[in-house]
Order: C-alpha cells, then sequence, then structure tokens
C-alpha cells in the first residue's frame, strides 16, 4: 500500500472545458497538450452533455421483476460481445454462450464466416452442447437429433414417427451475427442499427490500436455477490480510487480522468498514469517514487518489484517527469515485443486506462498496452452475476495467431487472487469485492430506496441507466413496478 493518507485532501473546484467544476490538477486535456507525441483527436475531442440529476430507483439492482423486463424487452435486442475470433479459429470449432436465459451456439463455417444459433434440441428441448469444443453436426446426446454447424436440419432417428414434422421447419433457430475488431457479436432479435451504428465511434477510435492484431492470453471469469449492474458500474467510474485502492494514488490522476458519451451505446472513462493524485501532496516526493509505486502496483508490469530486473522499471532523469520516462520505456519495450513501430504512440496510449464501455455490458481498454477487456452478466438471480477478465496481447508481426486460452472460472466462495495469472490485478478485483456485495445488501435495506449520481465523475452510469429505461420502455430511474405485469418482448 501506498504510505501517504489518502484523506488529506487537496480538491477544490476549477473551470474545465465541459463548464463543470473538477479538482485541482493538471486535466485531462492539458495533460494531453503536454504528451511527448501528438495526441489523436480521440483523446482531445470531449464528448460530454448534462444528462440531469434524478435519483435511481434501488430496487433497479434487487428486484426480479426489473431483472424480468430487462430479459424481456432488452437482452434480445441488444448487440452483445460473445465470443473472441481466437476461440474458434478452425472449421467446426464453436462457443457456447449463454446469458440472460438463453444458450447459443457460434460456430465457424467451411468458408471462415461464423454463425449463431440457439442451443436447443427442436424435438425434447435439451442443450445441444454445454462447452466449447469442435464439430461438424450437433447430435443432441439424448435422441439423436441432429443438426449441421451451419444449423440446417441432418436427420433423426425414427423418422417414421414424425411425419407431422417438415424438414424445411427444422433449421435451428438463428442469431444474427456481427464482427469488428477481432469480436464476434450476436443479437438475439433481428432489427434495429447495425453492428457498426451500434458500436460508433469505437472502431474509429480503435483503428490505432488494431484489437484485431491481439490474441487473448488470459480469461478469468468469477461469480460476484451484486446484482450485474452494481459490478458494471463499479468499473465505470476512477473516482473510487482514494478509498477503494489507496496504493494506486501515487500513479494515478484518478480525479484528473476525463468521462465523454456518445449517443445512447458508448461511452469511455480516460485515467493517467504516471502522475500523482490531486489528493496527495505533490511536494511529499519526487518522479522517482511514483514510477517505483506504478511498477509496483500498477498490474501491468512485473508482478514482483525487482529493481533491478523488472523491465518496466526506469531511472528517471534529472528535469524528466515519471510518466514521459515511463512513455519512453514503455514505447522502446511494446516495439521491441510486437515487431511493430510504436513511435507515434503517445504518453497516453501506452501508460493509461482508456477504459470504453459499449451498452450493455462489454468494457475493452483502449491503447497499446496489454488491453483489458471486462464482460459482465446477469446471475441466476438478480443479487448475483459473473464477471469475467480478459487480457489482450497484440501477436508478434509476422507470426500466426495462436488459439486464445479458455476461460479459468471462480466460484462465488474464491477469490480473484485465487487465478494468480491476474497478478497485482487479483488484490485489486478482490478490493472491489470488499466493497460490491455490501452494495447489493445495502440496497435491499436502503430506507430512501434510492440512488443518486454524481453529473460528472458518473456521468457513464447516468448514460448507461438512461439507455436502459430507453429499451425497456419506462420512465427514467424508475423501478418499472407499473410496467412489470404482462412485460412483454
Amino acid at each position: 500500500m501506498a504510505d501517504s493518507d489518502p484523506t488529506t485532501t487537496r480538491i477544490k473546484p476549477t473551470p474545465e472545458s465541459c463548464g463543470l467544476p473538477v479538482s485541482e490538477g493538471i486535466s485531462w486535456l492539458e495533460l494531453m497538450a503536454q504528451d511527448s507525441r501528438p495526441a489523436p483527436d480521440v483523446l482531445t475531442t470531449p464528448s460530454y452533455q448534462n444528462r440531469g440529476s434524478k435519483p435511481l430507483a434501488a430496487a433497479r439492482y434487487t428486484s426480479e421483476d426489473f431483472a424480468r423486463l430487462e430479459r424481456e424487452r432488452m437482452w434480445p435486442r441488444v448487440w452483445q460481445f460473445a465470443a473472441r475470433e481466437e476461440d474458434l479459429p478452425e472449421a467446426g470449432d464453436y462457443v457456447v454462450y449463454e446469458n440472460a436465459g438463453r444458450s447459443f451456439l457460434i460456430s465457424r463455417q467451411d468458408d471462415g464466416s461464423v454463425r449463431a444459433m440457439h442451443n436447443v434440441c427442436l424435438h425434447r428441448g435439451r442443450k445441444l452442447r454445454t462447452e466449447d469444443g469442435h464439430a461438424d453436426r450437433f447430435i443432441c446426446p439424448f435422441h439423436g437429433f441432429a443438426w449441421n454447424k451451419d444449423g440446417s436440419f441432418n436427420h433423426m432417428p425414427c423418422q417414421w414417427d414424425f411425419a407431422h414434422l417438415e424438414e424445411a421447419n427444422l433449421s435451428l433457430p438463428p442469431v444474427e451475427v456481427g464482427q469488428w475488431g477481432g469480436y464476434i457479436f450476436l443479437r438475439e432479435e433481428p432489427g434495429g442499427p447495425s453492428l457498426e451504428e451500434y458500436l460508433a465511434p469505437l472502431p474509429e477510435h480503435f483503428k490505432r490500436w488494431r484489437h484485431e492484431e491481439c490474441v487473448t492470453v488470459m480469461w478469468v471469469g468469477k461469480e460476484v455477490a451484486a446484482n450485474w449492474k452494481v459490478t458494471a458500474e463499479a468499473f465505470m467510474e476512477a473516482w473510487h480510487t482514494i478509498v477503494t485502492h489507496p496504493q494506486l494514488l501515487p500513479f494515478t490522476g484518478d480525479c484528473n480522468s476525463a468521462y465523454w458519451t456518445w449517443g445512447d451505446h458508448v461511452n469511455v472513462n480516460l485515467v493517467p498514469f504516471g502522475i500523482m493524485s490531486p489528493h496527495l501532496d505533490p511536494t511529499s516526493h519526487d518522479q522517482q517514487w511514483i514510477v517505483d509505486e506504478f511498477v509496483k502496483y500498477n498490474g501491468r508490469s512485473g508482478d514482483n518489484y525487482d529493481a533491478g530486473g523488472d523491465p518496466y522499471y526506469v531511472a528517471v532523469p534529472e528535469g524528466m517527469t515519471a510518466r514521459k520516462a515511463l512513455g519512453a520505456k514503455m514505447r522502446a519495450a511494446y516495439t521491441a515485443q510486437t515487431g511493430y513501430d510504436h513511435e507515434d504512440a503517445t504518453d497516453a496510449e501506452l501508460l493509461d486506462a482508456l477504459v470504453y464501455n459499449v451498452f450493455p455490458n462489454f468494457a475493452p481498454w483502449g491503447g497499446f498496452m496489454p488491453n483489458i477487456v471486462y464482460r459482465w452478466r446477469p446471475g441466476k438471480t438478480p443479487d448475483t452475476c459473473i464477471m469475467e477478465v480478459r487480457i489482450l496481447m497484440r501477436v508478434k508481426k509476422g507470426e500466426k495467431h495462436p488459439r486464445g486460452v479458455p476461460m479459468k472460472f471462480l466460484r462465488l466462495d474464491q477469490k480473484w487472487t485465487e487465478a494468480p495469472e491476474l497478478g497485482i490485478l487479483g488484490d485489486v478485483f478482490e478490493q472491489d469485492m470488499d466493497n460490491l456485495p455490501y452494495v447489493q445488501q445495502g440496497l435491499h435495506a436502503s430506507k430512501t430506496g434510492i440512488v443518486n449520481l454524481g453529473n460528472y465523475q458518473e456521468i457513464r452510469l447516468r448514460q448507461f441507466q438512461q439507455t436502459l429505461d430507453k429499451y425497456l420502455g419506462i420512465a427514467e430511474g424508475s423501478d418499472g413496478a407499473k410496467d412489470s405485469d404482462g412485460a412483454g418482448a
């Protein structure tokens, strides 16, 4: 942990480009102006609008009726991140994707395309597959009804007993598929915006960062004792760092972060690293201390601090900032590791947490560093969910893409630290787990029955909840009670 006292705050309101009061200290745009490389427009063009200050009903996170509205009105109509290309690289490879009471098969075809279909036998309703694998046909283990990997009907035993069924009507119900940046999306109900329209402006922003050149090298999922929205929203703002993650304050500009939104579906939190939090006294330590703490706790360098051996350790030259020294070292390291020239990469793209969210549950990090990708799915009750963390690494230039690693799953009673491959990130996630179950319990126990949000640092939560209201067709921030009876798709 950091030695400094995080309760010693230096925050006072000052103007910022969005017109709202922000923390004392350098702003995100000022930081970009000082970057050692010209920053791209995607990092220097704010997109903020005040979305009001209405409270949210706590029952949105706890009510089974509200969860039912989500299952019926929202989940079937949104593009869901379901797999990565490296999860099913060869013809016949398939992935089982399950969410919100539905089960799907995502299957690689002979021509390299991907198809998706419902993973339910049309005879007696058994799931055709329960885990990922390879198959040219999906044969039901119960009675042997079979389908080809494109979902078309193949055969059934005792066909004489099913003269009332027409083969033309026996294809597995299809699901829309979209692909971008190495990610595979599906949408259960057809219609609505195309994937490109839905994701905008994400594809334009990620052109520089080329996630299609990356592969999953680490993937951990865990059952969490909190609603999926409670859990997702914990990763939509950085200002909980001061209390929840105090060891990060020496090198994290938690209150210097930028929060931008676009339309209904996309937002970002831009969190600078390599600078001291405004909550700490900038005269208390030198620039070398910032690097030392970064290497110990940032989660993307060595698991153990070793000033003599850590590849990301750097001695800060006299007169240089820790941020620029770290940027220079990482620029050279990533070029050597990947074979791609990173000379024009900004310090921000090499260091910072550029955390994007796509409604409802997909959060890829931008930039050139090993990229984190979050996904959240509702659990069996509103009080649980599944959180997944993938780490993507760029495949070295000229080398073949390997198959992605499978997910390691942690039960509710296990800790993130039981996945040692996460390194120090496991400890950071465990700090979040010290809050989330008690948030869920508190929402059940709330006397006021409401949740209040900040106007800037929690603008991503506000956009997320307002978009959810649109899909559910309910009043802003309400519990949807008057809409729950007879809710339909």
